[in-house]
């Protein structure tokens, strides 16, 4: 079913439904890349300060975004945690928590949004929902440097 109404809020990291969601994509990516190459926020890393982070819910969490702010540049914010429930993809709610992530980009005047994924075939579908929403490959940014296992993408907000 597309185009599924979705309610995306503030995300309460002290809430065990949000810490298990999230817990599942870290556990979902471990087998994808060497640990060096696993750039994914563990609980600790998304209470960091700036870390703005939302979830999609309808009775339970079925999506998750997070907006990072790249060191030395206060225009210009990474793409994190994005995530949508297995049982819930190719209904929207990837695409409505990207562009509510953009929005709040827009809003508080960011200027770049970029983000880091796999290379691999595990995150085709996320390439292919980055590039239908306008975001190109680039460079490692950030902090990042060059990485067989990651993908760069980023875009104009």
């Amino acid at each position: 079913m597309i185009g599924t109404v979705v309610i995306i809020t503030e995300a309460d990291l002290d809430n065990p439904a949000v810490a298990a969601f999230l817990q599942a994509h870290l556990d979902d990516i471990a087998p994808t890349a060497p640990q060096c190459s696993q750039h994914a926020l563990d609980l600790e890393g998304l209470r960091r300060p700036g870390v703005r982070l939302w979830v999609a819910h309808d009775e339970e969490p079925i999506g998750t975004v997070a907006l990072v702010p790249v060191a030395g540049d206060n225009r210009h914010e990474e793409l994190k945690s994005m995530r949508t429930d297995p049982a819930r993809r190719g209904q929207g709610v990837a695409s409505s928590l990207l562009l509510h992530a953009m929005q709040d980009a827009a809003d508080r005047g960011v200027r770049r949004v970029s983000l880091e994924t796999g290379s691999m075939a595990f995150f085709a579908p996320a390439r292919a929902l980055y590039q239908r929403h306008g975001f190109s490959v680039c460079t490692p940014f950030g902090e990042y440097g060059p990485d067989p296992h990651s993908t760069f993408m980023t875009r104009q907000v």
